[in-house]
C-alpha cells in the first residue's frame, strides 16, 4: 500500500498526537515529540510496526505527538492512512492490528 494522497488524523491538544501523511517516492517518518528525549525510540517503533502491519512501501508519514499513549499513536497512524487511501468502508480492524 502507498499513501496515494494526504491525509490527517488526530489533535494538537494534549496527550494526542496530529498525524500527517503525503505521497511520496520513499518511505520517511517524522517524528516531533514533547516527549521525545525519554520515548522517541518506542514513538518510532510504534509507528513503524503500524507501516509494516499495513505494508506501506512509499509515503511520508509525521507525526507531531504531545505525550500521547502508544494506541493512541497507532489509531492516528492507521487512520491517517486509511484517509490517504480512501478507505471508509471495510476497514481490516482486527485483521492486520
Amino acid at each position: 500500500m502507498d499513501i496515494k494522497k494526504n491525509a490527517k488524523a488526530g489533535t494538537l491538544e494534549s496527550s494526542d498526537a496530529e498525524v500527517e501523511v503525503f505521497p511520496s517516492e520513499k518511505l520517511e517518518i517524522e517524528v516531533k515529540s514533547t516527549v521525545y528525549a525519554q520515548f522517541g525510540k518506542q514513538i518510532e517503533d510504534v509507528i513503524k510496526k503500524v507501516v509494516e502491519n499495513f505494508d506501506v512501501k512509499s509515503g511520508k508519514i509525521k507525526v507531531d505527538d504531545r505525550g500521547a499513549l502508544d494506541c493512541t499513536i497507532k489509531s492516528r497512524v492507521e487512520t491517517a492512512i486509511f484517509r490517504a487511501n480512501d478507505m471508509t468502508e471495510n476497514l481490516p480492524w482486527g485483521d492486520r492490528i
